[in-house]
């Protein structure tokens, strides 16, 4: 999605972009000031214009409303105060959908209404490494089942990861060193053409604004410099539709240098700049050093932790709706994060969507020239992605309010039970059954119970029937053989007895 110049129509949630020629001596992202009033019937929203280099200034917009909108321009500077215009905003075109916000308290919808089921990857440095690698990734996503990727604005340097940048985000002397108070045009323009890119092919940009993965001197910019570079970015990237805000990747690595208060004054940067209220959210590193997610302006919360069965504790705990959008990676990597089995890491979103939450996907296979996806993206090498592409199949064919954890007996504290309406679904994970009886309606003939094998993307439907009571059993030889109590219902299904199977029941059609 490219932003439309001077146009007079455009579609909604698309991007309207005034362009104005204006000057470019002295330190322009400094000495001007510009911004526009929109507005529709009685409504005004005012979005800050920026400097984008050689003269340019522009103004971006995303319409929410069709109708006639018209527009004023306010600034410091003659040549760019005072611009009127309009234009018309129409119907969105098909697969636009609008911004993706909070619904139902645990979970996501469209502006328009349709449901969106967090399925993630990470790719925290792919716009970072040349067209060939960065096209290569876009047409890996083509064939995915990735509907949101998290992605750093800045350079990163980690391991696996340690060349250079194409582009800088700001202007650099002949040693390389920065000047904080002049951005690089074509650096934004390139980052912001891949958030376009992801927009046409239905996948959300979760922008991570820092990081403390640095050799650039990024990290050490004091208060004043990060303000003015998340004013800039806010700025130039709040119209395109499908961004979602990250404050950082592992915030609390950075809290010797930038401490608590300064991170809360983040949020309120982004809460005054985005017109348009994007979702908002916070990483950490430490798995006790969760941000406070009940934050106002905190919208949903992220959070890296491995025990993904605490989903329901967190669900509790912040009443908004839970990504772990790190629970490690399949991978083969040393770091105990980067190398869970493909099978570990769909189990683990089994249990976080079941349970009512979503899950994030990475991947870290060792590789010669150091391309892992999790960081510079290319290819995908694992098998997790084709299973995680099955588990949103179901999650979308079921009704769209999203699935709550099944509550009220112990069982749900290991076997993971989740509902939604009438639609339940069973996940029984490590644990294998070969029958089962609870969670399931009893009323012959209502419902249907399919098995679903979440490692061989198998749909089996299962007839609901007695239950056998179990052979008798002994603990040692000299005790007398006494049968198994009766199952708790006399009705249920007969299971492979087997791990990683799950259930889905659903009134029948």
């Amino acid at each position: 999605m490219k932003p439309k110049t001077n146009t007079n129509v455009i579609e909604r949630w698309g991007i309207f972009e005034l362009s104005l020629a204006g000057p470019s001596n002295g330190n322009p992202f400094l000495d001007v000031t510009l911004s526009a009033q929109f507005s529709y019937q009685n409504r005004v929203l005012e979005p800050d214009g920026f400097y984008d280099g050689d003269g340019v200034y522009r103004i971006r917009f995303m319409p929410d409303t069709p109708g006639e909108w018209r527009y004023t321009t306010k600034s410091n500077v003659p040549e760019l105060d005072g611009q009127q215009g309009q234009f018309t905003c129409v119907a969105a075109t098909t697969g636009n959908h609008g911004p993706v916000r909070v619904n139902n308290t645990f979970h996501f919808a469209y502006d328009d209404g349709t449901p969106f089921y967090s399925f993630g990857t990470t790719c925290y440095a792919w716009v970072h490494q040349g067209d060939a690698l960065e096209e290569q990734t876009l047409e890996t996503l083509k064939k995915a089942p990735f509907n949101k990727i998290r992605m750093c604005v800045l350079p990163k340097d980690y391991i696996y990861n340690e060349n250079e940048p194409v582009y800088y985000p700001f202007e650099r002397d002949e040693k390389g060193q920065s000047d904080f108070t002049r951005f690089n045009p074509e650096f934004f323009r390139h980052f912001e053409q891949r958030v376009g890119q992801l927009c046409e092919m239905g996948i959300e940009a979760d922008i991570i604004i820092f990081h403390p993965y640095d050799r650039w001197g990024y990290c050490d910019m004091d208060a004043e410099g990060d303000y003015r570079y998340l004013r800039y970015l806010v700025t130039r990237l709040a119209a395109y539709r499908n961004v979602w805000w990250s404050m950082a990747n592992e915030y609390d690595f950075l809290l010797d240098v930038k401490p608590m208060s300064q991170w809360d004054h983040y949020f309120h940067i982004v809460e005054e700049k985005d017109p348009y209220q994007h979702l908002r959210s916070i990483h950490n590193g430490n798995p006790a050093m969760n941000y406070d997610h009940t934050k106002p302006w905190i919208s949903h919360v992220c959070i890296q932790h491995w025990d993904v069965k605490r989903v329901k504790e967190w669900r509790a705990a912040y009443r908004k709706p839970v990504i772990n959008d790190e629970c490690a990676y399949e991978g083969n990597i040393q770091r105990p994060w980067g190398n869970i089995s493909a099978q570990e890491l769909v189990h683990r979103f089994w249990i976080m969507v079941v349970r009512g939450g979503y899950a994030g996907h990475g991947e870290t296979y060792m590789h010669p020239d150091d391309i892992l996806w999790w960081s510079k993206g290319g290819v995908l090498a694992g098998e997790s992605w084709k299973r995680i592409a099955f588990l949103r199949e179901i999650i979308e064919d079921m009704p769209a309010r999203g699935l709550s954890s099944m509550e009220g007996s112990f069982y749900w504290d290991v076997v993971s039970g989740g509902i939604n309406g009438d639609d339940r679904l069973i996940y029984f994970g490590e644990h294998q059954p070969a029958q089962w009886a609870v969670g399931l309606p009893m009323e012959d003939g209502d419902y249907d119970i399919d098995l679903i094998d979440t490692w061989n993307m198998t749909i089996t439907p299962l007839e609901k029937g007695p239950l056998p009571v179990s052979p008798p059993t002994r603990k040692k030889k000299t005790d007398k053989q006494v049968a198994n109590p009766k199952p708790e219902a006399a009705f249920g299904v007969a299971l492979p007895g087997k791990p990683y199977m799950a259930l889905r029941v659903r009134p029948k059609k």
